[in-house]
C-alpha cells in the first residue's frame, strides 16, 4: 500500500510518499517534494493545483492521501490558502483522503513508533511533517484492516 503524507504550509502542499510491503517501509522516488499554489490563487490556479496533484497521485499509484489537520483558531491556526488546498485535495474523486488531527497522529506514532530516524530517510528537512503524517496513516489504515 502506498500512502502520500501531506503537510500544508503557506501556499505549498509538502508531500512524502511512503510504501509498506509486509513490515518493510520504502520511500519511493517522486518527481516533486511539494506542489505550490501561486499567490494570486485564482479559480484556474486552484484547478491547476488540483489537476497536478491528482496526476501526481495517479502516476505514482497512491491509494491513500493523509493530510495533517490545521487548527481553525489560536496560535497555530492555518491560513485561508491552506484550507483551500485541503478542499482541492479532498474533492479529488479518485483518491481516498484522510485528515488526521495532531492528536491522532501523536497517538498512532505512540502505538507504532517511527521505523527509522527521520535523518536516515534522505528526505529534505521540510518534508518531516509529511513523512510523520504518512507513517501515522499507514499505522491507522493497517490497524483498521
Amino acid at each position: 500500500m502506498r500512502v502520500c503524507g501531506v503537510d500544508l504550509v503557506g501556499n505549498d502542499a509538502v508531500i512524502c510518499l511512503l510504501e509498506q510491503e509486509g513490515q518493510q517501509f520504502t520511500l519511493p522516488d517522486c518527481r516533486a517534494r511539494k506542489l505550490e499554489l501561486p499567490k494570486e490563487h485564482s479559480r484556474e490556479d486552484l484547478q491547476q493545483f488540483q489537476f497536478s496533484f491528482a496526476k501526481l497521485m495517479a502516476d505514482y499509484k497512491v491509494s491513500t492521501v493523509a493530510i495533517r489537520e490545521r487548527q481553525t483558531k489560536g496560535k497555530f491556526a492555518g491560513g485561508a490558502v491552506s484550507f483551500k488546498l485541503e478542499a482541492a485535495i479532498q474533492l479529488i474523486s479518485t483518491l481516498d483522503v484522510l485528515v488526521l488531527s495532531p492528536a491522532t497522529i501523536k497517538s498512532a506514532l505512540k502505538e507504532n513508533p517511527l521505523p527509522l530516524k527521520f535523518s536516515d530517510t534522505g528526505l529534505k528537512v521540510f518534508q518531516e511533517g509529511a513523512f510523520t503524517v504518512a507513517v501515522a496513516a499507514h499505522s491507522l489504515v493497517n490497524s483498521a484492516s
